[in-house]
């Protein structure tokens, strides 16, 4: 498949750095789908960091063109999370994205992919794990906010389940482009300060869902 031939191309050009060390606007983008499973709606918010005050938002709607294939998202979700970053008028310095960074069976989540195209720090963050040759299944880490457990690839820590919050399920994070695993998870835990998810995430899940019941509604009054 000509998509896999893209993510095995481009994997090697992903650079995991120490993330940078200002970061003034961080961004969250997520999407949703209608309930006929035709369209999608993406959406990004940008807040300020550290204060997660809301400076700027965008979000899109759009036909689905891609087949539903685990490891493939970034062909399904990208392109209306990169027309919606072109409508923001304060870009982020970091992208917080609801997937997968280098936790992928070819190194290339969805986070990792969008990173690479917008030459931003990028972090994945998922509520489950996507496994793949060579990647540890994770231990369960403790029940404390910022209790982690390293998730590795031939021993080479890749990812981390975190809890993000006491006594809640934790949230799976990987660096996308950029960045490192120890920055990816100090910042998911500086956008988490109520919620279980991050704050931008939280915020750009939101959006997308109100642009979709929005749709949802027109058509039906139509």
């Amino acid at each position: 498949m000509k998509a896999i031939q893209i993510q095995e191309r481009l994997k090697n050009k992903v650079l995991l750095a120490k993330g940078p060390e200002k970061i003034e606007r961080i961004g969250g983008a997520d999407v949703a789908y209608s309930k006929g499973g035709d369209e999608l709606f993406g959406a990004i918010v940008v807040l300020s960091f550290p204060d997660l005050e809301e400076i700027d938002s965008a979000a899109v709607a759009g036909r689905i063109q891609f087949p539903y294939i685990p490891g493939l998202f970034a062909f399904r979700e990208g392109p209306i999370l990169l027309e919606a970053f072109e409508k923001l008028r304060h870009k982020p310095h970091c992208m917080i994205f609801e997937g997968q960074g280098v936790a992928h069976p070819r190194g290339l989540g969805l986070a990792s992919h969008l990173g690479l195209w917008l030459d931003l720090p990028s972090i994945g963050c998922a509520k489950g794990r996507l496994g793949g040759p060579g990647i540890s299944v994770p231990r369960e880490p403790g029940p404390k906010r910022g209790d982690f457990e390293r998730i590795g690839r031939q021993s080479e820590p890749i990812a981390a389940v975190l809890r993000t919050q006491d006594n809640v399920k934790p949230l799976f994070v990987s660096p996308g482009h950029r960045i490192d695993l120890p920055s990816s998870i100090d910042l998911i835990l500086a956008t988490c300060v109520t919620c279980r998810m991050p704050e931008p995430l939280r915020r750009a899940h939101q959006l997308a869902c109100r642009l979709r019941n929005k749709s949802s509604t027109l058509q039906t009054q139509g």
